[in-house]
């Protein structure tokens, strides 16, 4: 963003010495908001956080200030808001001041998309209508195919890196941003404007159907993307795949190792129980196998793993993980793997409880009224002492 101020059509210097002076500019300002960052707002904003109000105020005028100084040095405001955001973002209060700033942040996007409307040529929307598809498709599948590639790579499954690219296959709100910036430095006409705006609308319209069907589509798609798991050995692979493990005497296989999992996990250390644990966060699987656990990564909602696991011994598998969909999506697994044994599942809602129930779980666990239950039974246990 800080270069794309370089080829301003209002620039009266030379392009190399134009591209010059904004690295210099830019430079000492991002140096500058390091140093700030670093070693001032930190302290500035613990000096503050005693207040939300006080972190909101602070927060926009620091958004404000940085846009004027971007401003100012001759880029554009939004570089300098765009600095101010990730100053903040690297802070610890990022989550309380995103918290406040969203109604503000959803407020103001709507005057953005009223200011790009405005300068839409919506008489030359219609002969772009064939140009705005086609790149709507390039998106929708080259982008696709490129993230799955990508995650591949990195050693993700391939039902994490379909369902986790078909979130992420449109153009994003930043290249709106983008496009705007460009036309106000004059890189681009209304009509390039207008066409990127279309090929917005187009891919986050077919993006939201992809989302809501994403594991319908992985379901179809399954026989292409599995060529994608011969690039490079999975994260599962990695931690050590229950192929090449050893595994007698499991009694409850359990998806899910963090805060109540985990809690799980150790109420359950005390009986002659053997317990496997499976969780998709590689770094907790770690730090439960240093602590002599039986765990493994891998997907709940993946099928093919499903397949992997000893569910011939475990007479449970209990899942921690709450939600209606990944409830209903491990009891059709499991179903499917012909397991015998009974199944516990985790629900926050009792509308939840219901539906799960009804589709076949054994237990439902709902962590908040089963803590209260408990709190409430000691409680009364020391009244009636």
């Amino acid at each position: 963003m800080i270069l794309l101020t370089a080829f301003s059509e209002e620039s009266q210097q030379s392009l190399s010495q134009e591209i010059v002076s904004v690295v210099l500019k830019g430079g000492i300002f991002l140096l500058f908001i390091a140093f700030l960052t670093r070693y001032i707002l930190p302290k500035l904003l613990h000096a503050l956080a005693y207040s939300t109000e006080l972190l909101l105020i602070f927060a926009i005028s620091w958004a404000i200030t940085l846009a004027a100084m971007g401003d100012s040095l001759g880029f554009s405001k939004e570089v300098g808001a765009f600095v101010a955001g990730v100053s903040l973002a690297s802070t610890s209060y990022r989550a309380t001041i995103g918290a406040r700033l969203v109604s503000l942040r959803d407020f103001l996007l709507l005057f953005f998309f009223i200011d790009l409307g405005i300068h839409v040529n919506v008489s030359y929307l219609g002969a772009e209508i064939i140009s705005a598809v086609v790149l709507s498709l390039f998106v929708l599948v080259g982008k696709t195919v490129m993230i799955m590639a990508l995650m591949s790579i990195m050693g993700y499954g391939k039902h994490t890196s379909t369902v986790t690219n078909l979130s992420l296959s449109q153009i994003s709100e930043f290249s709106l941003i983008i496009a705007a910036l460009g036309l106000d430095l004059g890189h681009i006409d209304e009509n390039v404007l207008g066409l990127i705006t279309l090929v917005g609308l187009i891919t986050m319209g077919v993006s939201t159907y992809m989302i809501m069907g994403s594991h319908i589509i992985y379901e179809k798609l399954l026989p292409i993307v599995s060529h994608f798991d011969k690039l490079i050995p999975h994260r599962h692979q990695k931690l050590g795949n229950l192929d090449e493990v050893d595994v007698y005497g499991v009694d409850i296989i359990l998806f899910g190792l963090g805060r109540y999992g985990g809690s799980l996990i150790r109420a359950l250390q005390g009986s002659d129980l053997q317990v496997l644990g499976v969780d998709f966060n590689p770094e907790l699987v770690r730090q439960w196998r240093n602590k002599g656990l039986l765990a493994f990564y891998g997907d709940a909602e993946d099928p093919e793993f499903a397949a992997t696991l000893p569910l011939n011994q475990a007479k449970w598998v209990i899942s921690t993980l709450p939600g209606e969909r990944i409830g209903l999506t491990l009891l059709h697994t499991l179903e499917y793997q012909k397991y015998q044994g009974k199944i516990a599942l985790t629900s926050h809602t009792e509308r939840e409880m219901e539906i799960l129930k009804n589709a076949g779980s054994d237990l439902v666990l709902l962590p908040f009224r089963d803590a209260a239950y408990e709190a409430a039974r000691v409680l009364v246990t020391d009244f009636n002492e």
